[in-house]
């Protein structure tokens, strides 16, 4: 393995912890932290709602290139949006200088605590939550290097994906 300093990506359904895990993250080890949505809504200047309504593969295709430019960092901590592994190009981009780490959240627990009305895919309501687990699911799994758990607390998570680092010596500044 290269000793540059990897990038560290995180995958997942909406609601899985992935901003917030990856903050707290990045400041930890002292890595650039970059949320592919937000990267997305300043450069096309308006909201990810607003770009799902002029079309998701219009949506997508801004992903991409937002993706992109995102693997050429070196130090980041990329907390990716949820439907990021439909394009297995942005699969393949992110493994290039980066370990994919899918935050596996219990559906359920997403489902108690997600503000739905600020998730554009979701408008249908929880059903839609379900039907996304199940076609995207299998997908988290074969896009990362790990899977790690959330289903207690953030520092856990965090501590999961120190150790999964170290025990791999993956080249980062702890």
């Amino acid at each position: 393995m290269s000793k540059s300093k990897k990038n560290i990506v995180l995958i997942g359904m909406p609601g899985c912890g992935k901003s917030t895990i990856g903050k707290i993250l990045a400041d930890k080890l002292n890595y650039k932290y970059i949320d592919s949505d937000n990267v997305i809504e300043k450069k096309s200047g308006i909201s990810i709602e607003e770009l799902f309504e002029i079309g998701e593969d219009y949506f997508r295709k801004i992903e991409s290139q937002i993706i992109k430019e995102a693997c050429h960092e070196e130090g980041a901590v990329i907390s990716t949006g949820g439907g990021v592994i439909k394009n297995s190009n942005n699969v393949e981009l992110l493994k290039e200088n980066g370990i994919v780490i899918f935050i596996d959240r219990p559906i359920e627990n997403i489902v108690s605590d997600i503000n739905i009305s600020q998730r554009p895919l979701l408008k249908e309501g929880t059903i839609r939550l379900y039907d996304l687990y199940k076609e995207r699911y299998d997908l988290y799994k074969k896009s990362c290097h790990v899977k790690i758990i959330n289903d207690s607390s953030i520092e856990k998570v965090i501590d999961d994906i120190k150790n999964y680092v170290l025990k791999n010596n993956i080249a980062i500044i702890l």
